[in-house]
């Protein structure tokens, strides 16, 4: 099973979607997990209960949104890798130094305890400034991989950086192999 967590970077919501009907279609079992901002927040991109019907609808599964739903998973709920997709830079940030007071960070730790792979597909305004340190971290440790990304809008925000969502199966892929695929920045 394949956990698939979801973060507040609500511009790319959709097309980290359409990954995990990918992923499904693939013939993976996902479970869902959404922070409680996403599980919370109507947004001009989507509303909160579009993005619960969506990932209940592909999956089959209630999302995940709290951080007692989340413990279970590594100790006594299994999976092979855990997906987040958007990662934001709070997140990104909170995983780097060793915080977890949201679903998705609880589920990342609880999940890293298995030794098994957590993907990060970061979505983030500040990576290349205030993040930038996080994103090295994490390099650093074991089982933790990123799914290669770029500056989406080099002129309007200098610091930004989006993982390639169409590269997320084969970053997967990968990070189940225990590899990171490269090229990471593109």
């Amino acid at each position: 099973m394949i956990g698939f967590a979801l973060c507040g970077s609500f511009c790319t919501v959709k097309s980290a979607l359409e990954q995990l009907k990918l992923i499904v279609n693939s013939g993976y079992s996902v479970q869902p997990i959404v922070s409680e901002t996403v599980y919370k927040t109507d947004t001009r991109f989507q509303s909160a209960e579009y993005t619960f019907n969506a990932l209940q609808a592909l999956t089959g599964r209630d999302p995940i949104h709290t951080i007692t739903q989340a413990e279970p998973l590594g100790p006594e709920i299994s999976l092979d890798a855990l997906v987040i997709c958007p990662c934001t830079g709070n997140t990104l940030a909170k995983l780097a130094g060793g915080i977890t007071d949201t679903a998705v960070t609880m589920a990342a730790k609880a999940h890293l305890r298995s030794d098994r792979p957590l993907l990060i597909a970061l979505a983030s305004n500040d990576a290349m400034s205030a993040n930038l340190r996080n994103i090295a971290t994490l390099l650093m440790r074991k089982n933790v991989y990123f799914v290669p990304m770029r500056q989406d809008d080099p002129e309007k925000k200098p610091h930004s950086l989006v993982a390639d969502f169409s590269l997320l199966p084969d970053a997967l892929q990968a990070a189940l192999n225990g590899k990171q695929l490269r090229k990471l920045f593109i």
